[in-house]
């Protein structure tokens, strides 16, 4: 009967990938000596490493003639596992050697639509200019928070987000590593053809009666905009419309008589497309920090680190305004 094998005593600790590689040679060439010239060893070293291969798993592998070596039904069924080990590490190798191509790769990145025009697509843009064979996928989250399965589940790589920081030690953040990238404020916008077009620095109790743009109640700038509005004692005025589309405020905001908060960031990049104007209106100075969110004590590729590089070069000259 055979006995048992003890796999962390007698294989883990002492079955080596050079032992399974010369035995693989030995099947192959069907002789000791021809293996061990092949692998430019002697032929009793061959042999020591067959019979503590032998010894350690308690079976034969080989049966011994004048004409060579044969494998045994044990030796032909760890050489079925021991190519399928193989192949498995030679593909791993190529795995990594794929991650490590800085000239090719894949990076997934979520952001919100907010972010996907006016930051994260001049980031694409001046990446893809350096390495224009890497693969982008970007997926369009609609969260307030940073709660991320997609990062946790490491569907994403890295996340672009507006979203508050929060402390270090905040327990529902623990996994993620976050990188404040600049600190956004939020500015008051109307069209350049409105009646507000004459408009300069407006107060903002002379302004609720006006239609308003905000996103749905629960966002973040809704949310901003309605704590400003009790600071400064005043009803919250009537929303005309709330989206949480950028495009189609701007397009509001072209076309009819509407104001609307938006982020200072998204306004600059948007008075390029759309025909809009700054009001100046006095708004409680907070920061509104924009993150960079990868998991924390995650081994990112080198194409992602690259990334990451660009995506801090160009919020630089973002938040200095270049």
């Amino acid at each position: 009967m055979l006995r048992k094998i003890d796999w962390e005593s007698q294989i883990g600790r002492r079955l080596k990938l050079r032992d399974l590689h010369v035995f693989s040679t030995v099947v192959q060439r069907g002789n000791m000596a021809k293996a061990a010239a092949e692998l430019g060893v002697s032929q009793p070293t061959i042999s020591e490493i067959i019979a503590d291969l032998e010894h350690a798993l308690g079976v034969r592998l080989f049966d011994r003639s004048r004409q060579g070596v044969e494998p045994t039904i044990y030796g032909t069924a760890l050489l079925r596992r021991v190519k399928a080990a193989f192949d498995e590490l030679r593909q791993g190798v190529r795995d990594i050697e794929l991650l490590a191509d800085l000239s090719a790769g894949e990076i997934r990145i979520g952001c919100p639509e907010s972010l996907a025009t006016t930051l994260v697509s001049p980031i694409i843009q001046s990446f893809k200019r350096k390495y224009p064979r890497v693969a982008i996928n970007m997926i369009l989250l609609n969260t307030p928070s940073l709660d991320l399965p997609q990062l946790h589940d490491r569907a994403l790589d890295l996340v672009v987000a507006r979203s508050p920081i929060p402390s270090t030690d905040d327990p529902a953040y623990k996994d993620l590593q976050i990188e404040s990238l600049f600190g956004d404020s939020l500015v008051i916008a109307a069209g350049v053809h409105s009646r507000f077009k004459h408009r300069g620095k407006a107060d903002l109790a002379y302004l609720i009666e006006e239609p308003w743009i905000l996103t749905p109640p629960g966002a973040a700038i809704y949310n901003y905009m309605m704590q400003v509005f009790r600071q400064r004692c005043l009803t919250p005025p009537f929303v005309a419309f709330g989206t949480q589309s950028f495009g189609f405020r701007g397009d509001l905001l072209e076309t009819g008589d509407y104001i609307a908060p938006i982020p200072r960031s998204i306004f600059n990049e948007y008075a390029k497309r759309f025909p809009l104007k700054l009001l100046l209106v006095d708004l409680p100075i907070r920061p509104w920090p924009i993150a960079l969110v990868t998991l924390r004590n995650r081994t990112l590729s080198p194409v992602v680190e690259c990334f990451i590089d660009e995506t801090r070069s160009v919020a630089k000259a973002m938040a200095s305004g270049k």
